[in-house]
């Protein structure tokens, strides 16, 4: 199972949705979703965005745990 981390990685870098949802070219709407783990996929180009924007890796947002 995939669980997104993106909610952590904001608050790290004290950023608010709507900041992100600026510098990022995404809707507060589909950040939102993002953020909640409310996704079944995300654009690569999505992704790249936020990186660049948190200025952090995709290992950061995502994280992989064995549903055993």
């Amino acid at each position: 199972m995939i669980i997104l981390r993106l909610d952590r990685v904001m608050a790290d870098r004290k950023i608010s949705l709507n900041e992100l949802s600026e510098k990022v070219g995404v809707s507060n709407v589909n950040l939102s979703k993002l953020k909640t783990g409310k996704v079944s996929a995300v654009r690569f180009s999505t992704l790249n965005a936020i990186c660049k924007a948190l200025h952090c890796q995709p290992g950061d947002i995502l994280e992989f745990v064995d549903d055993e």
